[in-house]
């Protein structure tokens, strides 16, 4: 991908207790997370991306330059649309006006969306007639996000847009946003600190703390990394690729294959063969045998190869990082059990991988 064709950000700014240095290349296609804990700097640097926060630097969106050491396009002048967690929709307008107040603001020849598509991708035909009183938290989110997709933007920013949603509006709301990844042609820059939308939604991922980047790159790539900051914590773990090859209706399971082999998880209702999924795998769901076990209550084993050990990642456990093929998992052991099995980079092993399931 060339240069043109990129989101490149530089920037630094300071504030009495904080401070935000960061220095990004990142696709200029698809959705990127930015993910962090609260504080870590997110929405701060969404701001200096939207011009919202003054702070030096430079910024380059596909073929434009919105900032550089000389000029910064004021706020107005950057065409990009931003979704809060507050969806801040018009209350004395239907769900149709607020979706076209900021379509009709758009030259004729600048609109790259239409109203129908976005009534289509985001489900939100059935709610053109409604006032946003009458509205649920997750219909409500739907329609900020139709609006903002209406005013055509180069770059869509969304700033924790589910964060103020019960489970089950999230849950109705992510299948809308996976469509939107899989039909956009515009850049998302999506911040979160839900470990579960970022694996669900991400192509890419920005990892961020205390206001600086410590790990960025290909989601995939990029969790499975033994020395992010984040590897310890008890959603840690890898994200794959896969298709359903086999529902068992008898066991209520289906088998993913994927580049390195084949997996088992529950089967859900909407699932069906040939669909393609995302499964997570958790670091501390996968412990590791010299030899294949059959006789045991776990289905899933993998042979795989020792590609690293980081050893004492804390006092008294490792992180291995293990591949099936070209495909890396993660395991989090004890030193002790480390040592006892004399683990070596390139040694082959047996994954054992007690849980599986999908990145929903």
């Amino acid at each position: 991908m060339s240069h043109s064709e990129r989101i490149q950000a530089r920037f630094q700014c300071h504030f009495d207790k904080f401070g935000l240095d960061v220095d990004l290349n990142l696709p200029g296609s698809g959705i990127t997370a930015i993910f962090g804990h609260s504080g870590c700097g997110k929405t701060t640097l969404l701001r200096c991306i939207a011009g919202l926060q003054t702070a030096k630097g430079h910024l380059s969106v596909l073929d434009e330059l919105w900032q550089t050491a000389s000029h910064s396009w004021p706020v107005h002048q950057r065409p990009l649309a931003y979704v809060f967690q507050e969806t801040s929709l018009f209350p004395h307008l239907s769900v149709r006006k607020n979706l076209l107040y900021g379509y009709r603001r758009v030259p004729a020849e600048q609109r790259k969306i239409t109203p129908e598509q976005v009534y289509d991708w985001l489900g939100l035909t059935p709610l053109l007639d409604r006032m946003p009183a009458r509205l649920s938290g997750g219909e409500r989110q739907r329609v900020a996000i139709g609006r903002a997709l209406l005013t055509s933007p180069r770059l869509l920013l969304m700033d924790e847009p589910l964060s103020a949603l019960d489970q089950q509006s999230k849950q109705d709301i992510l299948p809308y946003l996976e469509r939107l990844r899989d039909t956009l042609a515009i850049p998302v820059l999506y911040v979160s600190h839900s470990t579960a939308e970022v694996a669900r939604l991400a192509d890419h991922i920005v990892m961020m703390e205390r206001g600086q980047v410590v790990a960025q790159g290909p989601l995939q790539e990029t969790l499975a990394r033994t020395d992010h900051p984040f590897r310890l914590e008890e959603d840690a773990g890898v994200i794959l690729n896969g298709e359903i090859a086999e529902v068992d209706d008898r066991w209520t399971l289906c088998k993913v294959v994927f580049d390195g082999g084949e997996l088992w998880l529950r089967h859900h209702d909407h699932l069906s063969s040939g669909m393609s999924v995302r499964v997570q795998v958790l670091a501390r769901d996968v412990s590791i045998s010299l030899h294949e076990h059959k006789d045991q209550s776990i289905q899933n084993l993998l042979p795989a190869t020792v590609d690293h050990i980081a050893r004492e990642v804390v006092p008294g456990i490792s992180l291995v990082r293990l591949l099936a093929g070209g495909t890396p998992f993660l395991a989090r052991l004890t030193s002790r059990s480390v040592h006892r099995l004399q683990l070596t980079l390139g040694g082959q092993v047996w994954m054992q991988i007690k849980s599986v399931a999908l990145a929903d």
